[in-house]
């Protein structure tokens, strides 16, 4: 067979009294097959990285065709059941296996991620479902894990580490995900407990593997959001392969939907591919390139925000001038060579380059009346201000740049040493160069008076006492930065699965990460520091009659800064931030059974992480903004369950639950709630299908999270505002008919035309619940109370969409 990627199917396969059945004859569409002896016993090599579809058939048995998305040298054992009345509804998809389970890894299968849209559609979409991670805001792709913020998390696509653009301030600027759903073939996620293969980051590992083609195919979709268009080859020697996406974005059907009125042209586009030659069975070569363009122009007019109590409403009425312009430009490229010395020994090198352009630019003047609503039902001003509270005005400016290269060179090796053990290791250098340009003012006017800082020694007493100083801005940055920062990092792990005398599966995985970096720059001496990262993970697989594993995994887990963890709230660069540390631990229960005579697992999770020289920060919306001194420490636990399965023959399901706490404490004071403090959290995906009509379908995205922090005003003590926003609560629903199926044969020739063809309409935020992301605080003139006004996030939205496979 050569050196090619290879993954191992075993299994017996059963008849409907369970009885062994021979001579079914297994065939995939790579062209690779076997049949079951006596014993209903098969062993079947397929090709890893790859969509590779296997069909059962007997003579006497309907057939069952199960699509494998396995990664090379990954074991699993299948045991199908043919049935002699009863056609298979749709193909099942099988991604997970034992080594994923023993990992705490969850696997997600890449038609999911596909057939789920959503305002935002991705993989992040999909991620909102799963115990312990949080996304508030439905129009970005970042997300919270386990009382981490959105700089916490790792994501790999084909091992390659990517990025994320550095200046968003809202979801609303943010575009498409990094990851192009289109060219995904297997998606693994790991909510803490990683292992050392992975880098330093606190929270999570989301690692993406592109398809491999194994033939010619055109992929499209088409909404009123956008569309995108996906295509794969393959040479006819096999050795050349290439999976190409380009995606069209722009969400002004959602932001126009939302309470501020104006003139939006959100326009997000890139262009991504995926290329693979393989020069023999031993040496393979890879590129992975991405361009893309997001831009974000918008001219706001006014807005109207009614919060408060039945008994006392309130409404903030603002009129505005100016505009808002975003731009951000990216370019990646990354080469990646695998050598196949032998069964044992595979040897890989990575380079790549990440470049980025932003652009941060805003003149906004905001005039606001802040005042008592009319609740009289049947007066003609009902709903209308009747008495102001508060008056005046802001003026917020931005002249933000930032220019950033990404530079990687990365060594990766594993090791068969028998096939129970392998040494995998890891050597990589990382060289990131920065400049930035921070401009930003505030000035606040109440009542006709310029509301100074607090941290001005000369106050402002107007309109009591006349004031004659010089006018202040309320907030004033200004800072350029040029700063370098090269790291180099090593691992080495050993893991080892073997099987006991009394038949129990026992795995467990050492490794130790180190982490060496520099930060160098025109105004400061260059500052150095090493951090060391043990982790470990021991499961065990007793030989009981339930299906049952148990795990643990934990260790020490750092963070050494990136560039916007060292940048404090003034934009100075402070070099001497240390690795945020933490020491993290899982313990982990999987449970796999049978209801209704169809497979479901219940995995459970417990976790405690205690954190030091924690970076406390700021978020608003999705723009964190750090302290940069290391002056806090902080805990977060948990517990995280998810149920998933058949519920519906043929579909994947699941229902989740999460509990989480975290809290912080700075310089000694007493422990408050973290920004990310989301207590509760319960999410559903659901899908269905009409009985009689298997080509109408049916999915439901459900998520419901109690609210967060409400966030402080600027030099407040965050002590103080204690207070949280209202709950998230969002459903979004999606139906779909299939027009044309994979696994039939049609007579018009139009509909042959296709392989797949389906249509259908999605209603996002089903409800109309009106949730909030963070609050604008407002003074009111009388009293200078700071009144929370909450931002509140996108309607209920109707989209449409037309997807088609060639």
């Amino acid at each position: 067979m050569g050196y090619s990627q290879s993954a191992t199917i075993r299994g017996v396969i059963l008849d409907e009294n369970n009885s062994p059945l021979d001579a079914v004859n297994i065939k995939t569409n790579t062209n690779q097959g076997t049949t079951s002896n006596i014993n209903g016993f098969y062993e079947l090599k397929i090709t890893a990285n790859t969509e590779v579809i296997i069909t059962f058939t007997h003579l006497s048995h309907k057939k069952v065709e199960v699509k494998f998305n396995l990664k090379n040298g990954q074991e699993i054992e299948f045991n199908p059941v043919l049935k002699t009345d009863v056609e298979q509804i749709a193909t099942v998809v099988i991604n997970t296996n034992t080594r994923q389970s023993v990992e705490g890894v969850t696997s997600i299968s890449p038609e999911l991620v596909r057939t789920i849209k959503g305002a935002q559609p991705g993989v992040e979409n999909i991620l909102k479902t799963l115990p312990g991670v949080n996304i508030w805001n439905e129009l970005s792709t970042q997300y919270s894990v386990r009382g981490g913020n959105f700089d916490e998390n790792l994501v790999y696509v084909n091992e390659i580490e990517v990025y994320r653009p550095f200046l968003i301030r809202s979801g609303n600027q943010e575009g498409l995900s990094f990851v192009n759903t289109d060219l995904v073939q297997n998606v693994d996620f790991s909510a803490g407990g990683f292992q050392a293969k992975h880098g330093d980051k606190l929270s999570s590992v989301l690692d993406i593997t592109y398809k491999n083609p194994v033939k010619f195919g055109i992929r499209t979709d088409l909404n009123l959001l956008g569309g995108s268009l996906a295509g794969e080859v393959i040479s006819k020697d096999g050795k050349f392969s290439a999976i190409t996406g380009l995606r069209y974005r722009n969400n002004g059907l959602i932001l126009n939907s939302l309470e501020t009125n104006g003139d939006v042209e959100p326009i997000f586009a890139d262009a991504q591919t995926y290329l693979t030659y393989r020069f023999s069975d031993k040496f393979h070569l890879n590129f992975l390139g991405n361009i893309s363009f997001n831009q974000y122009n918008f001219r706001p007019r006014d807005r109207q925000t009614n919060f408060g109590t039945i008994d006392e409403p309130i409404a903030l009425l603002i009129n505005y001038e100016g505009q808002e312009q975003y731009e951000y430009q990216t370019n990646f490229g990354a080469f990646k060579a695998n050598y196949f010395y032998n069964d044992k020994l595979t040897l890989k090198l990575i380079a790549s380059t990440y470049q980025t352009t932003e652009q941060e630019y805003f003149d906004i003047l905001a005039q606001y009346r802040l005042g008592e609503v009319n609740t009289n039902i049947g007066d003609e001003d009902l709903g209308d201000v009747e008495f102001s509270e508060g008056i005046g005005s802001q003026l917020t400016r931005a002249r933000n740049d930032l220019d950033a290269l990404i530079v990687n060179v990365e060594h990766r090796g594993d090791y068969k040493v028998d096939n129970e053990s392998t040494i995998e290791w890891s050597a990589k250098y990382t060289h990131e160069d920065i400049r930035d340009r921070l401009v930003e003012s505030e000035f606040i006017d109440s009542a006709g008076f310029s509301i100074r800082p607090p941290n001005i020694s000369q106050p402002n007493f107007q309109p009591d006492v006349p004031f004659r100083g010089p006018l202040v801005a309320f907030e004033n940055i200004r800072a350029f930065n040029e700063v370098t920062i090269n790291r180099f990092q090593f691992s080495a792990q050993f893991t080892k699965k073997t099987t006991t005398d009394k038949g129990h599966e026992v795995f467990y995985n050492l490794g130790l990460r180190t982490h060496t970096w520099n930060v160098n720059g025109d105004d400061f001496e260059t500052v150095s520091q090493t951090v060391i990262s043990p982790r470990g993970q021991f499961a065990i697989k007793p030989n009981w009659e339930k299906d049952m594993l148990f795990r643990v995994a934990g260790g020490i887990y750092n963070q050494p800064p990136f560039y916007r963890e060292l940048r404090d709230s003034t934009g100075t660069v402070q070099p001497n931030v240390k690795a945020q540390k933490s020491f993290h631990i899982v313990l982990g229960n999987e449970y796999s059974f049978e209801m209704w005579g169809r497979p479901f697992k219940l995995v459970s999770e417990a976790y405690y992480k205690g954190l030091s020289d924690v970076n406390t920060y700021t978020l608003e919306n999705v723009r964190i903004r750090y302290r940069a001194n290391n002056n806090a420490d902080a805990f977060a636990y948990g517990l995280d369950l998810r149920l998933n399965g058949e519920f519906v023959p043929g579909t994947e399901s699941w229902f989740s639950f999460g509990y989480l706490k975290t809290e912080e404490r700075t310089d000694g004071q007493s422990y408050v709630a973290r920004p990310t403090d989301q207590r509760l959290k319960f999410g559903i995906l659901f899908q269905d299908y009409v009985p009689n009509i298997p080509d109408l379908k049916m999915y439901l995205n459900l998520a419901y999270n109690t609210g967060l922090p409400g966030g402080s005003p600027s030099f407040a003590n965050p002590e103080e505002f204690q207070f949280r926003l209202r709950d998230y609560r969002r459903a979004d629903l999606g139906i779909s008919y299939v027009l044309v199926n994979p696994e039939r044969i049609y007579n018009s020739r139009w509909k042959r035309a296709f392989k797949e063809l389906s249509l259908g309409f999605e209603i996002y935020n089903l409800f109309d619940n009106q949730n909030a992301i963070t609050n604008t605080f407002v003074r009111d003139v009388n009293s200078q109370t700071q009144f929370a006004v909450p931002n509140f996030l996108t309607p209920r939205v109707f989209n449409l969409r037309l997807a088609a496979k060639f």
